[in-house]
Parts: structure tokens; C-alpha cells; sequence
């Protein structure tokens, strides 16, 4: 039986009711995501319509779900909301503190005793708040829920920005910032901009060596990392239905490369298949009684473009695999013409590694796939000219690949089983050789490849494709082998060619699992205590933020001009920095310290006005907060792109930047900002960036009389005597200048207990 069934059959209960009445305000056919959305609404039925990319609504969503890196701040945020349980089924996975290095039993236990404190810390306050707790070595989370968690038609937001992953079962699944997660555990409603809608039509069946995975890397080609903010993107078509469950989270979890609020796909015999042999036949019964609600209205899909602000049809039948990259997840390349790019660009096309699983792409389809080219490997005595590893997406598909031969398959050829665990995908990789930084290429089947974000290595070229592509170019060890055309010589000097990879959507014999490492909470946690040294270096309970002041900022100091592409890793990177996302002081010392300072394209150089010396951007800021000076960041197009992590929002907040101002922001990050009582500004004019100087002291005017649609003035006044004053843009309603004034989103939490 499913977990929260009981939760699942009062969602499924309301949500006939709640459509109608937003057929009634709507007055047209409904697309799934406007079913699921109004079926949402903190209000109950609908008495409105909303307008898409403008409204403000609040929602109320059916689950929280948090990863150990991000539910560490959460959780600390969650234990000053004055609260005894969590209000909605919430679940913490263990799954970003584990680093590869040597193999599954040697990496994991290695992290149990690295990461004790943490997991005690994370294991005590879900016993004590009413929080399911999945140990390390269960799996990736967004794996985990898809398995254990998500339903269709329901509604989670999760701290980590593939959350979406659930949207292949039907379920708006949304990635969000800590502080968002605590307001729903704590019994508030969650709230979000209405989105705009891109549908996706599907047409065709996809065979051959093509893979779901080549949708969205279709996909992200066509709309670009940013294509997709403000939106929800909505699949639909006959081949959308061919598509296995799985497949189609692997398009949803990918969809946060493009920017998209979340991706999602119908409820259909795939769902049903997949909640059935995942032990969810419930689920299945009850979806199966509402399935007209779980699908978008016949009317809609007919004449899409009636319905959705934007249309995209791909045909599956002609879809060609894919390889995107290097250095950003949007940089699309067919197969036939990738090996053309990487000899015009001087990418090295020798392959040094190939790295399949993560959350985006370890299902039990994916590793079946890739196993059955392994299997040809073996047989065709070839010998894998790349170094490989697998990443198993949960501990159960682990313990069922493993039983079904495959992980001995992978064995032969020479790859290294890694731990059920995020890994390289997110910069847990101790990469022998990385400190080298010497240029050379690698494969994933992961979701981003940012610069540095795998090993560190600025240098190493990251490319994206399917598990099946990953695995038959890590056999060739080239990038420019074309497994659907190439041959390859084998240890006995004849040419044999690879035949189209096949595996299966769901194992024959059914999952099968010994532990699969989940802990229920106690029933009663009063008694429990939380654990949190005063000593220690990576948990910190945390202290209010200052309220605002009642004045416009003036005197504050440019702390950085952050020029291109500015990510939530180059704000606040993971990797080594892991272990201090429980201690914001620790932590933020990692602020902004991969961004390029557009005054002298160096990381982590940033002139202090205060001395005239160049100095680390943390430190910097360090010596402003403590002169009581307060300072902005300036940057670029779609600022905080990537990771959900607050850190990126909370260590600025912390260390005394009091604005960010820049020419657009990525959605998560904006509402982090603000829920931590930052200013989140745009320019009015994109051009007045190139304006600002080095030396400049700048001040905000207007703030006190902050209103949405207001714009506020920011004037740059420069060490020549001379000024430039520009218009900043925002996108606060009433409640988010409340944020602001309180100091946080939390304080007004906080008052409101008091």
C-alpha cells in the first residue's frame, strides 16, 4: 500500500469538485496544469480566474519533500516556526553528502562517518516534527518519491530544482528554496505566480537508440536555459502515451534546465503500469476512478494553440538521439552532426570518462538499456576505452538491477558501481586527477554541466546524453564514434558494430528490495531532542535577520559586477562545500566566489573600496559588514540559474549585501531573495549595466514608498564626481514588501506565534 493514502483519497475526492468550479470562472477547456493548479488553491473552490504570469495565487500543496543538503537550513528555519508537527506529509532523503570516489560500500560508509553529525542532526529533527527519513544509501530523492511518494494529480514542492522529476506520474512537482518548504510545514499557503503554459505535442514512437532522455535534450536546444521561466511546460500526444513513466520523469527532471517552473505529463496506462509495480495499485484504483480530471481537456490538445501561450510538436518517430554541451545543458547537437562539432570546435575528443545514473536517469529502463550494450561489449570483445561508472537511482532498482545480472554485466566491461547517491552529477566526485585541470572530455547521463560543476575542473569538457549513448561512447572512448552508423575494432582486430540497445520498462519479476532504508517518525516526537552541538563547524541554529531600517539605503558599496552566467554554483558551490549547508557563517564563505568580476575577468577578486586592495569576495564583504556598510551585486541575464540551494539567497542576506540588482533572474532565486528579506531588483534598461564602475557608491530610493509595480531608484554615484541614476524594476506584491520590512519571510512567521 501507498504512503499517505489516506491523504491521496481526500486529494482525489476534492479535486472533481474543485475543476468545475474552475470551469465555471475559466469559462473554457482546461489544460492539465490549470486542473491541478486551481484543484490547488489555498482559498478551496475557485472564485476567480487567473492571469497567467501576472497573478499571484496562493496554493496549497499535498507534500514537502527535501534533500540533506537543502533540508538542513530548512529544517533549522522549520524549528522557529513554533510548531509541534509538520501540517503536510514532508520526507528527507540522504543523498548529496555521499562522494564518489572509490565505489558504493567503501563511499558510503566512508560518508556515514564524515557526514554523522549531519544525518544525526536530520534523522533527530524528522523524528521529533512528524518527518519521514530516508538514511543514506536509500537513493536519490527525486528517484525515491517517484517511486514511494508521488501521484497524479497531486501537488509537492521540494528543495532541490529537479523536484519536477514527479511530473512524469502526473503530479505538479515544483523545486523551491528552504524557506518555502518551512512556510508549507508550518501550515501556510505556498505561494507562486500563475504560470504561462507551454505544451509539448509528441507524435510518433520513438526505437532505435533514441531515448526520452532526447526529448528534452531536443527540448532545451529549442527554448534555451531560460526558455522556459515563468512556465510550466505540458506534454501531450499519442507519443507522449508511449512514453514509460519513467522516461517521462526523465523530461520533467531535465525541465529545470530550461528554466521551466516544472514539466508534466498526463495520467495514463504508462502511470498506471508504473504506480502497479511499484506497489501502488491503490493509487492506480483511485486514479483510474477520476481519470478525465488527470488529463488535459480533449478540446485543449486539439488546438493547442488556443490553450497554451507557446506550442512545440516533435516528432518521435524522426527524433535523432542527442548529445548537448559542452559548458551548458542547452547546447543541443544531433548525433549525426555532433562528431562534425566537436572536430570544428577542438573539443578533445578523446572520451576520459562516461558516467551513467543520477536522479535524472536511473530508472530500471535506463540501466536494463545501457546493460544490454555492457552485454555487447562483452560479448563482441570489445574493451571500454573509457573509464564508466553507474549510479543507481534508488536502493531498490539497486538490489533489483543486482539481481537481475546487470551490475554484473557492467562488472565485465570494467565499470564501477557508485552509490545510490547524487555523486558527480552535483560535484561529490573525488576525480582523481581533477587539481590538474588539464582539457579533456567526459559523458553523463546527469541534467547540468556547468563549468567546474562535475570534478572542479574548469577545463573538463561536459557533455549530456541518454544512458545508451553515454555507455556506447564510453566503450568506443571517442567522441566522435556514431554508434548508429561507426564501427569499432574489438581485441581480436575485427570491425563489429553495436546493435540498438533494449531493455525493459519495469523488471519482469517485480521490484525487490531488503531495506530500503526508510525511517518512520515517532508518533509522539515531544520527547525527542534535537541534535545540535554548540561547537560544531557544520550545524548552527539560527538567529533572525534584521528588519528593515524604515529608510531608502544610501552609502552602500559595489561588492561585485558579476558578468555572463551567473549560477546558483558559482553563488555558492557545492562540492567541498557540502558540509558547512547546515552553518550559514561557515558557508558563507563560499559567497560568490565563482563569479567573474566583469572589472577584471578573475573569480573571487573584487576591489574593497575601503582599503583599494583586491581581496576574496567573502572576505570583502566580511570587512563591509563589519564597517556597517551595506553593498549591492550587480549582474547578469538570468541570475541564479540551476540549483534551488537558498545558501545562494542566505549568505549574502548574512553577510550585509542589502540589493541584487541585475537584468533578470531565474525564478527560484528571486523568490529566495526575497523570502530572506533581500531586494531583488531588475534594470528597466538591460543597457544600464554598462554603466556601473567600480568605485561606485550607490543608493535606493523610493523604499518608502514601496508598492508593487513601483519601480525604485538607484543612483550609482562614481569616484569621478559624476552619477548615473537608473530605474530598477520589481516584482514584489503587498505580502513580499511585508518579507522585506519584517526582515525575512520567517520573522513575520515568528510574530505571528508569538
Amino acid at each position: 500500500m501507498a504512503f499517505d493514502i489516506e491523504m491521496i483519497k481526500e486529494v482525489y475526492a476534492q479535486i472533481p469538485v474543485r475543476i468545475a468550479a474552475a470551469r465555471k470562472v475559466v469559462g473554457k477547456p482546461l489544460t492539465l496544469t490549470e486542473k491541478i493548479l486551481y484543484a490547488h488553491l489555498s482559498e478551496g473552490a475557485a472564485s476567480q480566474a487567473f492571469k497567467r504570469g501576472t497573478s499571484y495565487v496562493d496554493f496549497q500543496p499535498d507534500r514537502v519533500a527535501m534533500q540533506d543538503a537543502t533540508a538542513q537550513m530548512a529544517l533549522l528555519q522549520f524549528m522557529q516556526a513554533g510548531r509541534s508537527q509538520v501540517a503536510v506529509p514532508s520526507t528527507v532523503h540522504c543523498d548529496h553528502l555521499i562522494q564518489a570516489e572509490i565505489g558504493a560500500d567503501q563511499d558510503l560508509s566512508k560518508a556515514k562517518d564524515k557526514n554523522k553529525e549531519v544525518y544525526d542532526f536530520l534523522a533527530s529533527v524528522s523524528n521529533k516534527y512528524g518527518i519521514g527519513f530516508w538514511k543514506p544509501g536509500a537513493g536519490i530523492i527525486h528517484q525515491v518519491v517517484l517511486e514511494n511518494y508521488a501521484f497524479p494529480g497531486g501537488m509537492m514542492i521540494g528543495t532541490d530544482s529537479h523536484t519536477p522529476n514527479a511530473g512524469g506520474l502526473g503530479m505538479i512537482a515544483i523545486g523551491v528554496g528552504g524557506a518555502d518548504a518551512c512556510d508549507v510545514m508550518a501550515g501556510l499557503p505556498w505561494e507562486l505566480k500563475f504560470p504561462k503554459l507551454i505544451g509539448v505535442k509528441l507524435t510518433g514512437k520513438m526505437s532505435g537508440w533514441t531515448s526520452a532522455k532526447d526529448v528534452i535534450l531536443k527540448v532545451a536546444g529549442i527554448l534555451t536555459v531560460k526558455g522556459g521561466t515563468g512556465a510550466i511546460v505540458e506534454y501531450f500526444g499519442e507519443g507522449a502515451r508511449s512514453l514509460s513513466a519513467t522516461g517521462k520523469g526523465t523530461i520533467c527532471n531535465m525541465g529545470a534546465e530550461i528554466g521551466a517552473t516544472t514539466s508534466i505529463f498526463g495520467y495514463d496506462e504508462k502511470s498506471a503500469a508504473y504506480l502497479s509495480g511499484t506497489g501502488r495499485s491503490d493509487i492506480a484504483t483511485l486514479a483510474n476512478g477520476i481519470a478525465a480530471h488527470l488529463t488535459g481537456d480533449a478540446e485543449v490538445y486539439a488546438n493547442p494553440e488556443q490553450y497554451f501561450d507557446q506550442v512545440i510538436e516533435i516528432n518521435l518517430s524522426e527524433l535523432e538521439p542527442h548529445v548537448n554541451g559542452p559548458f551548458t545543458p542547452d547546447l543541443a547537437w544531433p548525433i549525426s552532426k555532433f562528431a562534425a562539432a566537436v572536430k570544428e570546435n577542438g573539443w578533445p575528443a578523446k572520451l576520459d570518462v562516461g558516467l551513467i545514473g543520477s536522479c535524472t536517469n536511473s530508472s530500471y529502463e535506463d540501466i536494463s538499456r545501457a546493460a544490454s550494450l555492457a552485454q555487447q561489449a562483452v560479448d563482441k570483445k570489445l574493451v571500454a576505452k573509457s573509464e564508466y561508472t553507474i549510479t543507481p537511482g534508488s536502493e531498490q532498482v539497486r538490489f533489483t538491477v543486482a539481481r537481475d545480472g546487470f551490475l554484473d554485466t557492467f562488472d565485465k566491461m570494467g565499470g564501477v558501481v557508485l552509490a545510490n547517491a547524487c555523486g558527480p552529477c552535483i560535484g561529490q566526485w573525488a576525480r582523481h586527477g581533477a587539481e590538474k585541470q588539464e582539457k579533456n572530455s567526459i559523458i553523463t547521463s546527469f541534467n547540468r554541466n556547468f563549468a567546474k560543476r562535475a570534478d572542479g575542473n574548469p577545463n573538463t569538457h561536459a557533455f549530456v546524453a541518454s544512458p545508451e549513448i553515454v555507455t556506447a561512447l564510453a566503450i568506443a572512448g571517442d567522441l566522435t564514434f556514431n554508434p548508429l552508423t561507426d564501427s569499432l575494432t574489438n581485441s581480436e582486430g575485427k570491425q563489429v558494430r553495436l546493435e540498438e540497445p533494449r531493455g525493459l520498462e519495469l523488471p519482469t519479476k517485480g521490484f525487490a528490495v531488503e531495506d530500503a532504508g526508510y525511517q518512520a517518525p515517532a508518533e509522539d516526537g515531544s520527547t525527542v531532542q534535537v541534535l545540535v552541538s554548540p561547537t560544531s563547524d557544520r550545524l548552527q541554529l539560527l538567529d533572525s535577520f534584521a528588519a528593515w531600517e524604515g529608510v531608502d539605503l544610501k552609502g552602500m558599496k559595489l561588492l561585485i559586477k558579476a558578468k555572463g552566467k551567473c549560477t546558483t554554483d558559482h553563488i555558492s558551490m557545492a562540492g567541498p562545500w557540502l558540509k558547512y549547508r547546515g552553518h550559514l557563517d561557515n558557508i558563507s564563505n563560499n559567497m560568490l566566489i565563482g563569479a567573474v568580476n566583469a572589472f577584471n575577468d578573475a573569480t573571487n577578486s573584487v576591489k574593497n573600496q575601503l582599503t583599494g586592495a583586491y581581496g576574496e569576495v567573502p572576505a570583502t564583504q566580511r570587512a563591509y559588514k563589519a564597517a556597517g556598510i551595506g553593498s549591492i551585486v550587480v549582474g547578469d541575464e538570468n541570475y541564479g540559474e540551476g540549483s534551488s540551494r537558498e545558501h545562494a539567497a542566505m549568505e549574502p542576506r548574512f553577510l550585509g549585501v542589502r540589493a541584487i540588482l541585475v537584468k533578470s533572474f531565474a525564478r527560484i532565486h528571486e523568490t529566495n531573495l526575497k523570502k530572506q528579506g533581500m531586494l531583488a531588483l531588475t534594470f528597466a534598461n538591460p543597457a544600464d549595466y554598462d554603466l556601473i564602475q567600480e568605485n561606485d557608491v550607490i543608493d535606493i530610493n523610493g523604499l518608502t514608498t514601496f508598492a508593487p509595480g513601483k519601480s525604485l531608484e538607484v543612483v550609482f554615484h562614481h569616484a569621478d564626481g559624476t552619477s548615473h541614476t537608473v530605474v530598477a524594476n520589481h516584482t514584489y506584491n503587498e505580502g513580499q514588501i511585508e518579507w522585506f520590512k519584517a526582515g525575512s519571510a520567517l520573522n513575520l512567521i515568528k510574530a505571528a506565534k508569538a
